[in-house]
Parts: structure tokens; sequence; C-alpha cells
């Protein structure tokens, strides 16, 4: 019994050193819980869509989201994203075929529908919209997304 519980005291205190020790947490993705919980609605939607982002669009638009400037738009500081919400959240959802004009430059590759969820282009809509130097106040909603019909 005391053996037990000198175990449990020396596990006890090893973590407690090992997470009180700032030169341990700077090095690990260690995330108290309550900055977790603190995560708001549209925060949780960006970190979210970040991940739907480098599964199915960073090979095209380049993790800095300059895409290449010949076939694959820019989507940081795209007029496109902002003057044309509705065409880009269809866009995502059922594909681009034909001709667009970003930032004054014209593109016309194809981009292919991804199969993604309303969630996941709601996500990566808010992921594209608020990222690099993109900053939009009004949220993409879930609603807004399904709305948008083929």
């Amino acid at each position: 019994m005391i053996a037990k519980l000198h175990l449990g005291i020396a596990l006890f205190a090893s973590a407690y050193l090992y997470y009180s020790n700032p030169s341990v947490l700077s090095k690990t993705n260690y995330h108290p819980i309550s900055q977790i919980q603190q995560q708001t609605p549209l925060q949780k939607s960006i970190a979210d869509g970040k991940e739907v982002y480098a599964d199915f669009c960073m090979q095209c638009h380049q993790a800095n989201g300059k895409g290449d400037g010949a076939s694959f738009p820019t989507l940081d500081g795209s007029n496109w994203l902002t003057e044309k919400r509705t065409q880009s959240i269809h866009a995502i959802k059922f594909g681009l075929n034909g001709p667009i004009v970003v930032n004054g430059k014209k593109f016309k590759s194809a981009m292919p529908p991804m199969g993604l969820s309303n969630k996941e282009v709601t996500d990566v809509m808010n992921y594209i919209m608020n990222s690099w130097s993109n900053k939009q106040k009004k949220s993409v909603s879930l609603e807004e997304v399904a709305l948008v019909k083929q």
C-alpha cells in the first residue's frame, strides 16, 4: 500500500515538474484546457478549415495562399473572394470551369469538385477569408453554404 502511495506521489510530482517548466512547455503543443474551451465558434471553424485547406487546396493555391500566378489564382488578398462570396462558395462546393478574373488577372484553369461537406466548405471558407492578408468581419455560416445550390 505504501509503495503504491509513493508511486502515485512520484508520478504526480514528475508531471507537475514537467508541465510547470516553461522551457518544456515552449517546445510542446501543450494547450491548457482553459485555452481550448475559450475558442470562439469562428476560431474553431478556422482551425478546422486549416486542415481542409491542407488536404484539398494547398496543392494548387500553395501554403501561403498565393497560387502559382499562372494557372491557380491567389487567395491571399483576392478581390474575387470578397466581391463574389456566393460564387466562391459555389466553386468550392461544385468546382469551377471557365475563366475568372482575380485582382485584374484572368485565369482559365478548372477546379474540380472536392466532394466536401457543407461544414467542410464553411470551415475552409472561414479559414481562407481570415488567413494571410484576408480579414473578414462576417463569418461564413453553415446555413449560407447550404443555400448555395448547383
